[in-house]
């Protein structure tokens, strides 16, 4: 057996997932990203709040865990999750990781929308999401991109967001 790459760091498994999601812009709804409600013209246009951000984080999660996706979870189909906090999807996600052993120990992650600039809420979001998986905030990385005014995402109808997640086991798995 290989002694460890370095001394006195012992390896761990690690897992990799990604995750994507998109929602069509629209008048009258609220811009809620990464939990954080965000001041807008448009909102995002979901069966939930339509948080694109922690949609894309939670099924990089679950992906890497390999234990389905978001939709698989929270069906668009369920009237109980009509308006929901995606939070709670995300908390749900980790609760998994957790029953079977894994951990997060990064996420990051990419908005792709024409306005409003981000900017200036990255750091409120980035803490909001370092808080609900129970990692530190330096542990979560977050740009946004804009369509630069083509298709789409630059005409100002359509958001994107994507992530990576590493997940890795813990001492003790606690099995659900």
């Amino acid at each position: 057996m290989n002694p460890p790459p370095f001394p006195g760091v012992e390896p761990t498994e690690t897992r990799v997932g990604i995750g994507y999601d998109c929602h069509r812009l629209a008048a009258g709804r609220r811009l809620v990203l990464g939990g954080i409600p965000i001041e807008a013209e448009k909102g995002l246009l979901g069966h939930s709040d339509g948080d694109i951000l922690l949609h894309a984080i939670t099924d990089a999660m679950l992906g890497a865990a390999t234990q389905g996706d978001i939709g698989e979870l929270f069906p668009p189909s369920d009237p109980q999750w009509e308006g929901a906090d995606s939070s709670v999807f995300l908390r749900h996600a980790a609760e998994l990781l957790t029953g079977y052993g894994w951990r997060v120990v990064n996420v990051d992650a990419v908005v792709i929308i024409e306005r409003p600039r981000l900017l200036p809420h990255r750091d409120r979001i980035r803490q909001n999401i370092a808080s609900l998986l129970g990692i530190e905030a330096s542990a979560v990385g977050l740009k946004a991109k804009t369509g630069e005014g083509v298709g789409p995402v630059g005409s100002g109808e359509l958001a994107e967001a994507h992530a990576v997640v590493l997940i890795a086991r813990q001492e003790t798995p606690r099995l659900m």
